[in-house]
């Protein structure tokens, strides 16, 4: 299965490390525009980085030129800024598209409870993996 992986990229290297583990079990996985790079950067420079792709390098763009290819997307929604099972603004507007291209789409971890989106994910259907990447079919 092709699949793009998102979320915080804060989580950059659980990104890296999912996909990983997702080669390994035979899937073609897709990552944000320079998601490798941020690894071993301290927060503060994975947000510099981060601003400068969103703005100059357009990496929202690229990230959905990748999604629209995929069979799936699957949001590592870990705890951040001690959110319990973080999903930022940009994961939201992934999880909208990839509802749009009637992908499946995956959460690592239950939806976090916020209620500015909360009801919005749970009409979408999203699996729940509970952090077992065996459930992606």
């Amino acid at each position: 299965m092709k699949i793009a992986v998102g979320g915080s990229m804060q989580f950059a290297e659980q990104m890296v490390e999912v996909k990983r583990k997702l080669e390994q079990m035979g899937h073609q996985v897709f990552l944000s525009l320079n998601t490798e790079k941020l690894v071993g950067k301290t927060q503060k420079e994975k947000e510099q980085i981060k601003l400068k792709q969103k703005f100059s390098e357009n990496a929202i763009e690229s990230f959905w030129n990748s999604m629209k290819n995929s069979d799936a997307l699957l949001i590592l929604n870990y705890d951040k800024n001690g959110v319990k099972n973080y999903i930022g603004g940009n994961s939201f507007m992934d999880i909208t598209l990839a509802y749009y291209l009637k992908q499946k789409i995956y959460l690592l971890n239950p939806i976090p409870d916020n209620p500015i989106y909360k009801t919005e994910l749970q009409a979408i259907k999203p699996t729940i993996l509970n952090a077992d990447l065996n459930l992606i079919r």
